[in-house]
Formats: structure tokens, sequence, C-alpha cells
């Protein structure tokens, strides 16, 4: 078969799938952080427009339909490339066929494109002026800075200080696209404030950028916030990834036994999956395994309970694996992955087993990603890498057992907008981090009282 497998344009999806009613169990609701109760669609009408509330809260319809506006602007990258890694697959002498799924081509550089531009023309469709965002590693925020330029919204993203100082070509991206880039915590909101009292030389996490936006939006009526990962309408938009794969493996004659997805708040994860996850709940044999750094173990090692998704309790509650809201992690350098919680959704499947968890440490997840350039010729981002990692331990055991198992995984950004890890990397600056059972539990000590019943 040919390395590479694509789709015309006619081939691409034009509805998203939620998975929410095809699910064997049920999925804890949102609620509210002032009442403990579930959420309201009235009570988040001061963060997201209309429709992206409808499918957030959407229990009945399995699918929406792609806006004309969002497909053409989808057009652009979109059909991605399904590839046949053969020269990972030579070196790592394993019988196991394994295919990539690359999102790297988006010109943002990752998967987080997907979504940003659903929510930026939702935002426009509704007279909405601005934006405001909270972003990790920076590529969410690259990825809504350029969706506002596509619809001519202006944008605010507050990134995490650590990554706001080792990777400054994001936030020159961002710029470029007309973003205002605020390191958080930040002077400019009350949550902002309170952080750098608490200390002033904190690196700052997702939670804290995430309360940050929130704040910000919240302050304007013309203002909206959005949401790169976690809630249940951006795992819907990037099921565009998943849904292409399956068409792409059905032209090369194959079907996934093993699916893989790194995994920090759940989004890539989540659209590679859940459109192979419908086959798994009518009987198909398949495995799903979302790889996670040591370091921030919400899965492997947080407790499944309800949370909030922000670190000053601003937001929703969700019930999902959780480290503590209040959890600041260290400076590893996946820094899409320093958030304390997980999708509802994908924390509700590892919950049930229907996918499983691995963590791994950094330095090994950074030596597959320089195994894998040496072979596919494609540098990946430091959070993809993760994927990496679980596929090689897969087709090493593959080849141990000698089966020739199928293996599907998604590569979810370039890691050219990161080059100062790979330095720091080849420099040998970089450690491992294992957060251990007693700091996850100090981590936890925080969580707010609520019954799980609701």
């Amino acid at each position: 078969m040919d390395a590479k497998v694509m789709l015309t344009e006619k081939e691409a999806p034009t509805k998203w799938y939620n998975i929410v009613p095809d699910l064997p169990f049920p999925l804890p609701p949102a609620t509210s952080p002032s009442t403990g109760y579930p959420l309201s669609p009235v009570e988040l009408r001061g963060l997201f427009p209309e429709a992206i509330i409808k499918q957030e809260l959407s229990n009945d319809d399995k699918e929406f339909p792609i806006p004309d506006e969002v497909q053409e602007i989808y057009m652009l990258w979109r059909p991605t490339p399904l590839y046949r890694a053969l020269r990972f697959e030579e070196v790592l002498e394993t019988p196991a066929r394994i295919f990539y799924k690359y999102e790297g081509v988006s010109p943002a550089g990752s998967h987080e494109l997907n979504t940003a531009v659903a929510q930026a023309y939702y935002c426009k469709k509704e007279g909405i002026r601005r934006v405001t965002t909270g972003t990790s590693a920076g590529e969410w925020g690259i990825a809504l800075a350029l969706a506002c330029k596509f619809f001519g919204l202006e944008c605010r993203v507050y990134i995490a200080r650590s990554s706001y100082e080792q990777k400054p070509y994001g936030r020159t991206m961002m710029e470029l696209c007309g973003a205002r880039v605020i390191p958080s915590p930040s002077k400019e909101t009350n949550a902002g404030r309170k952080a750098l009292q608490q200390d002033p030389n904190s690196s700052g996490s997702l939670g804290m950028a995430i309360s940050e936006a929130i704040e910000d939006a919240r302050a304007g009526e013309d203002t909206k916030y959005s949401i790169g990962t976690v809630l249940n309408h951006v795992l819907l938009h990037q099921t565009v990834i998943g849904l292409e794969a399956k068409k792409q493996l059905e032209k090369a004659g194959a079907s996934p036994d093993i699916v893989i997805g790194c995994v920090g708040g759940g989004s890539n994860f989540g659209g590679l999956a859940i459109p192979f996850l419908r086959d798994k709940f009518k009987g198909r044999k398949v495995r799903f395994v979302a790889a996670e750094p040591a370091s921030v173990p919400s899965l492997t090692k947080g407790r499944y309970t309800y949370d909030y998704t922000d670190g000053e309790g601003l937001a929703p509650m969700l019930k999902m694996h959780t480290l503590g809201h209040g959890f600041v992690p260290p400076d590893i350098r996946a820094g899409a992955m320093r958030y304390h919680g997980m999708s509802p959704l994908v924390s509700a499947l590892y919950q049930e087993k229907a996918i499983e968890a691995v963590a791994y440490p950094q330095l090994a997840v950074l030596e597959s990603a320089v195994q894998f350039l040496g072979c596919e010729g494609i540098l990946p981002a430091s959070e993809s890498a993760y994927a990496i990692k679980a596929v090689v331990e897969e087709a090493l055991k593959c080849r141990a057992e000698k089966e020739k198992k199928t293996i599907l995984f998604a590569l979810s950004a370039h890691g050219y907008f990161d080059l100062a890890t790979y330095d720091a990397f080849l420099a040998g600056k970089l450690e491992d981090f294992i957060y251990s059972e007693e700091e996850v539990e100090r981590a936890l000590s925080e969580l707010p009282i609520i019954s799980s019943e609701h």
C-alpha cells in the first residue's frame, strides 16, 4: 500500500459526531460553581455563544452540521493526511502496522484549529467583538488567534508564564495574527493579582490562565470566552480527525486494533478516538490508550470527582479525573499537558474501563520523538511525543509476541514552534519529575464539596 492516504474535499466530513447519546453509561452533568446543581444554559450565556451552549449540553443530538463557512476554512488544510510509518516500523523491527493522522499540516501547526475556527465562527455570527482564552503551551493560543483573524475578531490570550518565557516563537505567531498575549498570572485581573500575591515567581498553569480569561470575558458584554480542550463541544469539533481517519483506513484496507493519543485535557485523543469508540460499543475489539506525563498524571493518579475547571472556581464544575484545581504543575516542556484535570468524557471512558491510560517521564518521551524524526522526517510537538512513546511500547510488545496488530495514533502537532525544548534536551538541561502519591493527596485536599450524585 501507499505510505500516504488522502481524502478528497468531497469526502471530508460535513457533520461532527456527538458520542454522548451513544454512551453505554450516563455522563455526569456539569454543575454550577455557585449552587453545585446541574448547569443550566442560562448560566453559560456569559461565557459562550448560544450554538456552543447547545452543543455542550446536548445529550440527544448524535450529529451537528459543520457550517459552510467553517467547512470552507477547513479546506485550507483538511482532510489531513494519514501516513503509514513504514520506516519507523522497520527501525522498531515490529510486525505491527503503524499509521498516524498528521494534524501538524494545519496553518496553526496543530489540531487546535479544528475547534478554534468553529468557536470563532459562532462568536462572529452572534455579533461578538472580542474573544478571550487561556493557553498553557501556546498551541491553542496560536489557533484561536488565527481563527479570530479569519473572522475579524479581537483576541486576548492569557498564557502560562513558563510557556510565555520558554516558547517565544509561539507568542510571536499569536501577535502576528493580531492577538494581545499576556503572561499569566498577570496584574490585569483579580485572579492574577491573587496568584502573584501568593507566589510572585509563579510559573503559571492552564487553570490560572483560564481563570484570568473568564474574569476578563465576564467584564464585557461584547466578549465571550473560548476554550481549547476539556469541554464536550471541543471534543465534538475535533471528531473530524477520527471521522477522516476511519475513511482513510478503509481505503488502506485496514482497521485499528489499538488507537493512541496524548492527553492533556483530552481534545486530541477524543477527536481521534471517539468515532472508533462507537464501533467498540457495538462489539468490535479495539483498545484505546491515552498517554500522559508522569509529572501531570490526572488519569493515572488523579481522583474521579467534581472539581473546578479553573484555578479560582469561576468556571463550571465537572466530574473528571483531577489533581485538584489548585495544582500548579512542574515546568515540563509539554506545556499543553500542564493542566490539573481531564475532559469529563475522557474521564468517564477511563472510569468505565473503555479506555486505558499510561504515564511517561519526559526524557524517554523526547527520545522517542527524536527517533521518530529520524525515521519519518517530522519533528513532533513535545505533547504529541507522548503518543509516540506509547506507540513504541505497543510496537515492541507486538515484536515480542509476534502479533501483527494495526496501531493508529494522532500526531497532533509539529514541534517547530518548540525548538527550545529540543535544544534544552540536547544540552542535557531537562530532567524527569514523577508526581508522588503524597503530592497528589496534598493537591486534592482543597476539592470543592459537592455530592457525586448530581
